[in-house]
């Protein structure tokens, strides 16, 4: 299996003026991903607003990615539905489509504990035909705590987690609970703030959401830190932490990825989740609060930032 390492993007669903997916135009942003230096892509995650599409809609994205990343990158497919049943059937038709390996949400909407938490994912990875990576996003789903995961990556299927709380206490406990038994389990930091501190303390890679903005300096930051430069992955994480606490911050997640994205002169179109005003006009003015940040980051030039 490719391993899967590196920066991973959690891409955004590009529409078209009827809020339908222009896949025209999102083969021409997967393209420019991997062109720019991108790992793996990951479509249909919180980025990519997978709730707000159709099951459907959902296996035409993934096919969409897996069938224009052609081999370049490996794939990493969301395959998070309402249930078990569906999950699985997504799971098999990733399989068949090519992808690398899946990423699962735990349970969302209500509320599980942990053993819940395990046996739903233990039931998913005994049947599963393409290998699973954890999602844990406390925010949105049930979290899945330390003693969860150890249990869990003891099922061959269960590869690796991606992590998005922004837990760095949690994360540190969860590599030094299961790496010891799982040398070859993978964890993905899904918090840009926290990126190059977890890769210093073993993270493999990151799904962050600025990637498919900055696919560039992401890369760079990300072999600046494997390469022990960490004078310079400091700084670069000090100057991305501003760009994105003015992305993530003002706007209802991922709006503001979304209006930032469309700034590199992609057709993005609307988000599925209508805007008020307030969002609306935050979203217009989005290159003018980036700018310093950008400056900060090595891209002073907004015209060929914009192109």
């Amino acid at each position: 299996m490719t391993k899967i390492e590196g920066i991973f993007t959690p891409t955004v669903v590009l529409l078209d003026d009827q809020g339908e997916i222009n896949e025209g135009e999102l083969r021409r942003y997967i393209d420019w991903l991997i062109d720019n230096g991108i790992y793996g892509l990951y479509p249909n995650g919180s980025s990519g607003e997978f709730t707000r599409f159709t099951a459907d809609e959902r296996l035409r994205i993934a096919k969409i990615t897996i069938e224009q990343a052609d081999g370049r990158v490996p794939v990493l497919a969301g395959a998070a539905e309402a249930n078990i049943r569906e999950t699985l059937a997504a799971c098999e038709t990733y399989c068949e489509y090519g992808a690398t390996a899946v990423a699962i949400v735990s349970p969302f909407y209500y509320s599980l504990g942990s053993e819940s938490v395990y046996e739903n994912f233990k039931e998913i990875a005994i049947n599963s035909p393409i290998d699973i990576t954890l999602y844990n996003i406390p925010m949105f789903a049930s979290p899945i705590d330390v003693p969860t995961i150890q249990r869990l990556s003891e099922l061959d299927r269960v590869i690796g987690i991606k992590d998005s709380s922004g837990d760095i206490t949690s994360m540190m406990n969860m590599i030094r609970a299961v790496r010891p038994n799982r040398p070859d389990f993978v964890f993905l930091n899904g918090w840009e703030a926290a990126l190059v501190p977890m890769l210093l303390m073993g993270c493999d890679g990151g799904t962050n959401a600025l990637s498919g903005l900055v696919p560039d300096y992401f890369r760079r930051m990300y072999e600046a830190t494997r390469a022990g430069d960490i004078p310079t992955a400091q700084q670069m994480q000090f100057d991305l932490i501003g760009l994105f606490e003015t992305i993530i911050n003002p706007f209802e997640f991922p709006m503001g990825v979304r209006a930032a994205i469309s700034q590199r002169g992609f057709k993005i179109g609307n988000s599925r989740q209508p805007m008020g005003e307030q969002q609306r006009n935050r979203s217009e003015k989005i290159l003018d609060t980036m700018a310093p940040h950008l400056a900060a980051m090595g891209y002073s030039n907004l015209e060929e930032f914009c192109v």
